[in-house]
């Protein structure tokens, strides 16, 4: 089983860092990632999600053309997940839905802490249009940049920890860590503030060998 995670950004060091927390959530599969060398260095809102589809599509097609049984689209922002499954021949998925449909399953109201600003109306988008704003308590921007989030630094999981407890105080019960960038800071965030976490790359590595199996029935 062969699942791809296109990076929408050009941020390299990002996809390796998604590449290895997938392995770990699916010890199973065989699991690669390829990033859009011809989009923004980081997502952050609707202009910098724009320009990266173009790259990413042609990506992901090359992905799926080269086997790929599952591709996840490895932005939060859920970046062109759409217009990308109109394109492939394998299950797409993005990694915003995946923690969605995670938190979902648990059924558990939940809360997004994610990075600037900008990402928080595609966040809140994404959500109701997926059908999942009956679950979601609050949607939080930590004011951290995608790439500042994912150097990971002692004073950046200071602020994450703070959002993360203020997300649990506006009645959540399980917290979204609505970066890429958090994936591999998960376990340590979760240390720190005693929260059910959901990263959307393990979740979606998970879901996505799933999706796998059912597409072989």
């Amino acid at each position: 089983m062969r699942l791809v995670y296109v990076n929408p950004n050009s941020t390299d060091a990002m996809t390796q860092s998604v590449v290895a927390v997938a392995r770990s959530a699916a010890s199973e599969a065989t699991v690669s990632g390829v990033t859009n060398d011809d989009g923004p260095s980081s997502i952050q809102g609707f202009e910098d999600g724009l320009a990266a589809v173009p790259g990413m599509l042609t990506r992901l097609s090359d992905a799926a053309e080269g086997g790929a049984d599952v591709i996840v689209i490895a932005c939060f922002d859920d970046t062109g997940l759409a217009e990308a499954r109109q394109v492939a021949s394998c299950p797409v998925l993005g990694i915003g839905q995946a923690s969605y449909l995670a938190a979902a399953l648990l059924g558990q109201r939940f809360s997004v802490v994610t990075s600037t600003a900008a990402s928080v109306p595609v966040i809140e988008g994404n959500i109701d249009a997926q059908g999942f704003g009956q679950n979601c308590v609050s949607v939080r921007a930590s004011g951290l940049p995608v790439l500042t989030i994912e150097e990971g630094r002692p004073e950046t999981l200071d602020i994450l920890t703070d959002e993360i407890k203020r997300a649990l105080a506006d009645g959540a019960e399980t917290v979204v860590l609505g970066c890429a960038g958090m994936a591999h800071l998960r376990a340590e965030l979760a240390m720190r503030t005693g929260a059910r976490l959901i990263d959307g790359v393990a979740a979606s590595a998970v879901l996505a060998v799933a999706a796998a199996a059912l597409a072989l029935q």
